[in-house]
């Protein structure tokens, strides 16, 4: 199954089934904590990048399996950058009353074309993660065409027309958006777009480059102080989830890593594994090549290696 991936464990939203709609790695960032890899495609032309019906009965034969928390369309790139995720949107909740989240970076939301597409979701969770231009462009390396007050003005121009819940994202990189400068800038926008919550993060999987870092919490705990009862950290929170009915367990492990990269315990919170049969698997997994492993920040996540298990 090509689109569809997990349930994967997300600090946000519990049992997560995760909705592929973009090829890897297609977006119209290439920000330098990103967990999927470096863009290869910067792009914000949209297009219908995967064939709608076969996504959405993928979902719908997932569903048989599995009850999770939500389904997110989120995976190896921006999801906005479809062109049908409006349709998509609405044929998920024809066939299912749970949640579809929408995680995006919010660098379309200018397009009005785009604001209504995703209207339908009913948890929309952009990021928004500096007030000046230069450390924008420094964190995000975005299209040449795209401008911090532009995807502002897309975030606040959403808020006033979606009636669903509303969560910002912050992640804060050490040495470059933890400013005091930064913050202020920060709290005046979160004061102009008024989400329902204001979610800090930080690195906490590897990143795709060596110059993002992760801020300790300490640091993210001054920075919740300052934004005050709206703001949660969402860093670092420990895993609890539902079960999973296991069907080709290596296949559906294989297919959670090469979204992201994934702790033991993930795993086994994730397939509903005890460790000790996590470690057989990921040693069989390792042996024959499919899977490798990276440490960060003390921790060792294991990463698809992109090699045909078959």
């Amino acid at each position: 199954m090509p689109y569809v991936f997990g349930p994967v464990p997300s600090r946000r939203l519990g049992l997560s089934l995760g909705v592929d709609l973009i090829p890897a790695k297609t977006c119209s960032f290439d920000c330098l904590y990103c967990q999927v890899g470096k863009t290869t495609s910067k792009t914000i032309q949209r297009k219908s990048f995967t064939p709608v019906q076969e996504v959405v009965s993928e979902i719908k034969e997932r569903l048989l399996q599995t009850v999770p928390d939500a389904i997110t369309l989120a995976g190896s790139g921006e999801p906005t950058l479809h062109s049908e995720i409006g349709r998509i949107i609405t044929l998920i909740k024809d066939i299912t009353d749970i949640n579809v989240a929408l995680l995006t970076n919010g660098a379309l939301l200018w397009m009005e074309a785009v604001r209504k597409d995703v209207l339908g979701a009913d948890i929309i969770m952009p990021t928004l993660s500096s007030s000046l231009e230069a450390t924008f462009k420094k964190i995000h390396k975005p299209h040449p065409q795209l401008k911090l007050k532009t995807v502002i003005d897309g975030l606040i121009l959403l808020r006033q027309e979606y009636k669903g819940s509303f969560f910002l994202e912050m992640v804060f990189l050490a040495g470059i958006n933890d400013t005091d400068k930064e913050l202020e800038g920060l709290k005046n926008l979160t004061d102009r777009i008024s989400p329902d919550k204001i979610q800090l993060n930080t690195v906490v999987r590897p990143p795709a480059d060596s110059r993002a870092i992760s801020l300790d919490r300490k640091r993210l705990m001054e920075i919740k102080d300052f934004f005050g009862n709206n703001a949660e950290i969402i860093a670092d929170i420990p895993l609890q989830y539902g079960t999973w009915k296991k069907n080709s367990t290596s296949r559906n492990l294989l297919d959670m890593v090469k979204r992201r990269p994934l702790r033991p315990v993930d795993i086994a919170n994730s397939l509903n594994l005890p460790m000790l049969d996590v470690e057989t698997l990921v040693k069989n997994l390792l042996t024959k090549g499919h899977l490798r492993k990276q440490k960060h920040s003390g921790d060792t996540y294991y990463l698809n290696n992109e090699t045909d298990t078959k």
